[in-house]
């Protein structure tokens, strides 16, 4: 079957995939523009998407062929869910395989932000260090903090236990119970994001969540850029309403270089690494190949964002002459 890849996965997953299918790869390190990928859908059985492509409606009914798509990435908010469910075509994503690599990550934002950790770099760069200074840089302790985790899914327990590691409160607030948001704000030092996007999640963090954070408080977002309005941080960061940002994700994303946050003081931003270890993008890309090679043959796919797919594409079976 023919398949649209659209960015070069590391490992050798893909191997797999061209030894089975038509297999057409996107080489640019930036991702295809929505009109290219409309320009290839009618043609399209198969798709492996990565979070950045915006597999939409539009473009779902312009593939008629459209069998399966496979999304590099554990969400798939740049999927439109409910088209594909409708046409019966199942939707993979990459579940759990990157749990631990991103509370890693989560715990060096909160170290690096806390501690200067990139500010010291380029003050040495910069030939400024000549002396010992007792006033040098000073940051935050993690060590014993009180620390507040946004969404308790399997990211967030995880990263609850590194933080109790360090001796940290552990506050947590999800739909399935914890503490209030409010009381979170309100008591953390460190108050990290690893809530879903969703209707609900957009801009959690607003300009008066904001305000209800300690003046001492770091936030970390690791999880969707859109959990954060993005013009209430910088507002925020520059009026000293918080210590400091460390952020993974942005909105939007990639961020512009000249993006009005890039200016807020106290903000340490990275490009969206939170899964970036060799080990875990390979087990990513080999998770996503599997995917996509079950639902081309008709059978479920290990990690399916939509099984009622399956029951729709059934039901138009049973109902064909």
């Amino acid at each position: 079957m023919k398949v649209f890849v659209t960015r070069r996965l590391p490992g050798d997953a893909l191997e797999r995939l061209s030894a089975a299918h038509e297999v057409e790869l996107w080489e640019d390190q930036l991702p295809p523009p929505p009109a290219e990928l409309r320009r290839r859908a009618p043609g399209l059985e198969g798709l492996l998407s990565m979070l950045t492509d915006p597999v939409d409606a539009d473009l779902i009914a312009a593939a008629p062929a459209l069998q399966a798509i496979s999304n590099y990435a554990v969400g798939v908010d740049n999927v439109d869910v409910e088209a594909a469910t409708a046409r019966g075509i199942p939707v993979g994503n990459t579940p759990g395989v990157l749990t631990d690599s991103t509370a890693d990550l989560a715990l060096a934002l909160m170290l690096g932000i806390a501690r200067r950790v990139a500010e010291g770099d380029g003050y040495v760069r910069a030939g400024e260090w000549r002396t010992w200074d007792p006033r040098l840089l000073l940051g935050d302790d993690l060590h014993g903090a009180t620390v507040g985790i946004v969404g308790f899914g399997r990211i967030g327990r995880a990263v609850g236990r590194r933080c109790r590691g360090f001796d940290c409160e552990v506050l947590q607030t999800s739909r399935s119970g914890g503490v209030g948001l409010d009381e979170l704000l309100r008591r953390s030092d460190f108050v990290t994001l690893h809530a879903p996007l969703t209707p609900e999640t957009r801009a959690l963090i607003d300009g008066d969540a904001l305000a209800r954070m300690k003046p001492t408080a770091y936030l970390v977002n690791t999880a969707r850029g859109p959990l954060v309005d993005t013009d209430a941080l910088t507002r925020a960061l520059h009026d000293g309403e918080i210590a400091g940002a460390a952020l993974d994700v942005t909105d939007p994303e990639p961020l512009p270089g000249d993006h009005p946050l890039l200016r807020a003081p106290n903000l340490l931003v990275v490009p969206h690494l939170g899964s970036a270890t060799h080990a875990t993008r390979e087990r990513m890309a080999a998770m996503a190949v599997d995917n996509l090679l079950a639902g081309l043959a008709g059978e479920r796919m290990p990690n399916c964002a939509n099984p009622e797919a399956y029951d729709r594409r059934a039901g138009a079976t049973r109902r064909a002459p």
